[in-house]
This record gives C-alpha cells, structure tokens and sequence, in this order.
C-alpha cells in the first residue's frame, strides 16, 4: 500500500477508491445491499448509516469512474496543501452536507441518492478557493481553463442533467468552499 507525506499514514485517497470498487462489486453481486447502503429521505432516521454508506456505492461504472477519477485529482491536490485529518473533515464534511441536504429537500421521498459526488464537490470547492487560477482541462474541451470555473461550471452543467442529486453536490461544495476560505485566512486549524 502506498503511503502519504505523512509518516506511519495511508494513503486515504487510495483507501477511499478501493472502498467504493468494492462496495461497486459487492452490490452487483448482493444487490439486495444496494437499497441497504443507499440513502432515502423516508427512511434515514430508521437507517441513519445511509448518509455515510451512500457515499460508497454508485449506479455504474461511468459513475464510479467519474467521482474516483476527480477524486484522485482534486483529492492528491488539496492534500498537498492540508494535512490529512483536515482532507478528511472536508470530504466526508462535504459527504454528510450533501446528504443532510438531499434529505431536507427531499423530505419523505422515497427516492434513493448515491454517490461520492458532494465528498468530491467538497474538494473541489476547497480548491476553487485556494488555487481558483490553477490550469486544469475538462473534457471536451480542447484548452485548459481556471480552476475556479471547472468545478462551478461542472455543478451548474450536473444540476441540469437527470436523475443528478443536485442537492448533495451543493451541499458538498458549500462545504468545500467555506473550508477553503477557512484554510486561507489560517482559521481551519486541523
């Protein structure tokens, strides 16, 4: 296993993807686990696990690709600039905004939410605050852009598509941008 900077400590980012590749696998082979780990408006305070284990599972191999692979990039980014303990509180900080938020604007649903993304978004939003001009490129397009405008122009563009909990991104990057603005004015002292 790989390890961080950080003496004698795991490599979370790499922690966390195995995590979700497994719990991908293990629900397309028990899918009964699916609504199980899932977390559902109507029956979180029955299943109050549900807004930590959502953040594991995903609807597909598009979908776990997608929130690992911007997990691995924003995540090795901010925690080049963060000590671990702090990674952490911002992304399952962002994980559980995002589902509390789900869950209070869709209160009694009984529709199912899934997905690292508002963990991600956290990330995301931290580093649009403390490196909003870093270059980065975005798929399809053939230049890189600021920082700053990838990650809310990719929540603007994911709250328009269908069956996108837009209320979990939200509430992840909120999360993600106080932190960053937190970290950069020296008052995230973690």
């Amino acid at each position: 296993m790989k390890f961080s900077n950080y003496r004698n400590q795991p490599d979370v980012i790499l922690l966390i993807i195995i995590t979700c590749v497994v719990v991908f696998f293990g629900v397309n082979f028990v899918p009964q686990l699916g609504p199980y780990l899932a977390l559902q408006p109507a029956t979180a305070i029955s299943h109050p696990w549900t807004i930590v284990t959502s953040l594991f599972v995903h609807a597909d191999l598009w979908h776990l690709f997608a929130n690992m692979l911007t997990l691995y990039f924003f995540g090795n980014a901010l925690l080049q600039m963060i000590s671990q303990r702090s990674w952490l509180i911002i992304f399952f900080g962002g994980g559980l905004a995002g589902s509390l938020l789900f869950i209070l604007l869709n209160a009694g649903s009984y529709g199912y939410v899934i997905g690292a993304s508002g963990a991600v978004f956290a990330l995301g939003g931290a580093l649009a605050v403390l490196r909003p001009n870093s270059k980065v490129m975005v798929f399809p397009l053939p230049i890189p852009i600021p920082l700053w405008i990838a990650v809310i122009g990719s929540f603007i563009i994911l709250s328009f598509l269908p069956s996108v909990a837009w209320q979990g991104h939200l509430g992840g990057l909120l999360v993600g941008l106080a932190c960053g603005y937190l970290i950069q004015q020296g008052k995230f002292k973690f």
